[in-house]
């Protein structure tokens, strides 16, 4: 390790931080030799703890957030916290438990797509995938050169090394503020995936969820394979040149990732010229990006436009629009008739919202400096919140808005001209690839019938085209993030100089090595309505949707199935997603 990046002489501030850096040491290589059937134990107690917490985790969280007592908003903080975190448990203890001859990928599906990669579908695999993810699919590309028959040797590969030869290392994970699951899914991928023991540093926004993470995680803390601290800036950067710390994680931003690697803003560029980083540990992140939502032309009835409407609201607006994967630049057909329809009820719907605040710190500075950079700028109100702010976009006025992700109820919608849907699809993918900044996550909403037009073939070769981690077709990337066997990360090829969504996944719960995207998919139209047209699929109005009138039911419901899954639980989870 570079002496440059070691201390001199303690720090008797944070003896207790140097302490915990010290234990993991201790017994990273003991984790990293712990057998997978131990770790499944592990894990199985973590989620009996977590059932237990569970209730006071998503209470405290939303009074943190501001969130209304009785709001169904309370939803969102079980489903993207307690939620998550236990369906990420299952199937770990899955894919552990299958490890010796990777059996766990039997049954898996895979498939070439027409560009010759290898796919494998990880939803649906079970009945209870059928049942309460009715319609929903979800699709893992391969990089080129892996291949149905090589992918066990591709997968899980960290596994392939004999206990006895395994070292295991200290990683610092640097946790995100906004969603309660990222701490702890960050911290699953090191010790599980990986073999790495985890100093997890609490972000100040929701360090108020370490006394239930600690409950949760007891069973890691007390082998010595998890440490949780709290702490601001000072702290994070003393933990990032640690001497015990040999990786970094970060969910976060660009601008902490490069201060940690290339040091701060006034030396960064002279650094990167060099190619002389200030910290030369392997670092691994997520970092946000402005992502699209690509409306396509099609046969939209007044119910697709309602649905879809609620849709869109909920892409900008779950958590207060403090996701990383909210939508950021709404990618509108110019010469379609229903576009204007379509903006007046994104704007109804956001009007009749349940209130809620800008819990995040710096979202009013942000909003106001996003206002100011904008022609024409238009003010969705919402009674009880601030107004969502909408910037729309000319060709002169979008440099700004297409490189800057804006963390916070705002958005940029830009219009693009096209003869046809499929002209408009492929200009709307360039677009995305060429002037966005970032490929964490896009969207695209599209009528079955508009798919057909175009060929189910050429639109999955436009898919291929478009360069993020995670597709959503007619689904919003959030629930790729809920689901824990997607893999989640941007797109294979950033640089530590020119790091933009990030370099890696996490979450990949079957453990894939070399992953380029996870495409999800869900109906066009929810259930009941689909059977008018002749869809198949039982999936309502989705419970992340910030117009479900039952999310803090179903989520309740739906982690206590995760906790123990049985038929018994369905009817009560079903009777709540049609009301909702």
């Amino acid at each position: 390790m570079n002496t440059a990046e070691t201390r001199a002489m303690p720090d008797v501030r944070f003896k207790s931080l140097d302490r915990a850096a010290s234990e993991l040491r201790q017994n990273a290589r003991k984790w990293a030799q712990m057998p997978a059937v131990e770790k499944v134990e592990i894990l199985s107690e973590i989620r009996d703890r977590l059932h237990k917490v569970a209730p006071e985790w998503a209470k405290e969280a939303a009074r943190q957030k501001q969130i209304p007592k009785g709001s169904p908003l309370v939803g969102e903080e079980w489903m993207s916290g307690p939620y998550a975190v236990m369906s990420a448990c299952n199937l770990l203890m899955d894919t552990l438990s299958g490890l010796e001859g990777k059996t766990f990928l039997n049954r898996i599906p895979t498939r070439k797509t027409v560009t010759g990669q290898t796919v494998a579908q990880i939803v649906p695999l079970s009945a209870w995938d059928r049942l309460l993810l009715s319609g929903v699919q979800a699709d893992v590309w391969m990089q080129p050169g892996v291949t149905p028959e090589n992918l066990a040797s591709h997968t899980a590969s960290a596994h392939d090394v004999p206990l006895q030869e395994r070292e295991g290392k200290v990683c610092l994970v640097l946790g995100a503020g906004n969603i309660a699951a990222i701490p702890p899914l960050d911290c699953f991928q090191k010790l599980f995936t990986e073999h790495q023991v985890v100093l997890l540093k609490m972000n100040p926004v929701n360090e108020y969820l370490d006394v239930y993470l600690k409950e949760a995680f007891a069973p890691l803390i007390r082998c010595g394979a998890l440490r949780i601290v709290r702490g601001g800036v000072g702290v994070g950067k003393y933990l990032c040149t640690h001497p015990e710390v040999e990786e970094i994680h970060i969910t976060g931003s660009a601008l902490s990732h490069d201060a940690i690697v290339w040091g701060m803003k006034g030396e960064q560029t002279a650094n990167k010229a060099a190619g002389t980083p200030k910290n030369s540990r392997r670092i691994t992140s997520e970092l946000g990006a402005v992502c699209p939502t690509i409306v396509v032309p099609g046969p939209w009835s007044k119910a697709d436009i309602a649905f879809q409407a609620e849709h869109i609201a909920t892409q900008k607006l779950h958590n207060s629009g403090f996701n990383c994967v909210s939508c950021q630049m709404l990618v509108l057909p110019e010469n379609w008739s229903l576009t204007d329809r379509l903006m007046d009820k994104v704007e109804r719907v956001m009007s009749r919202l349940p209130s809620r605040s800008l819990y995040y710190p710096g979202a009013t500075g942000r909003m106001e400096d996003f206002s100011a950079r904008g022609d024409n700028v238009l003010k969705f109100e919402r009674p009880g919140a601030d107004a969502c702010v909408v910037a729309p976009l000319d060709g002169d006025t979008t440099d700004w808005f297409a490189s800057t992700e804006v963390f916070a109820p705002a958005m940029s919608t830009r219009r693009l001209a096209a003869e046809n849907a499929e002209q408009y699809l492929r200009k709307a993918v360039a677009y995305a690839n060429d002037e966005l900044y970032g490929t964490l996550g896009a969207n695209i909403i599209i009528h079955p019938s508009t798919i057909k037009e175009i060929g189910q073939e050429t639109f999955e070769s436009i898919i291929a085209d478009l360069r993020y981690g995670t597709i959503a077709i007619n689904a919003w990337t959030g629930l790729g993030f809920l689901m824990p066997q997607c893999p989640w990360g941007a797109f294979p090829g950033h640089t530590l100089d020119d790091v933009q969504s990030g370099i890696g996944f996490v979450h990949n719960a079957y453990m894939f090595d070399k992953v380029e995207r996870c495409v999800v998919t869900a109906p066009f139209r929810p259930f009941p309505r689909n059977l008018l047209s002749f869809g198949v699929t039982l999936l309502p109005r989705p419970p992340w949707f910030v117009t479900n009138r039952k999310q803090h039911k179903l989520g309740k419901l739906l982690t206590s199935f995760q906790y123990k899954p049985s038929l018994l639980k369905v009817p009560r989870i079903f009777l709540n997603a049609l009301l909702g």
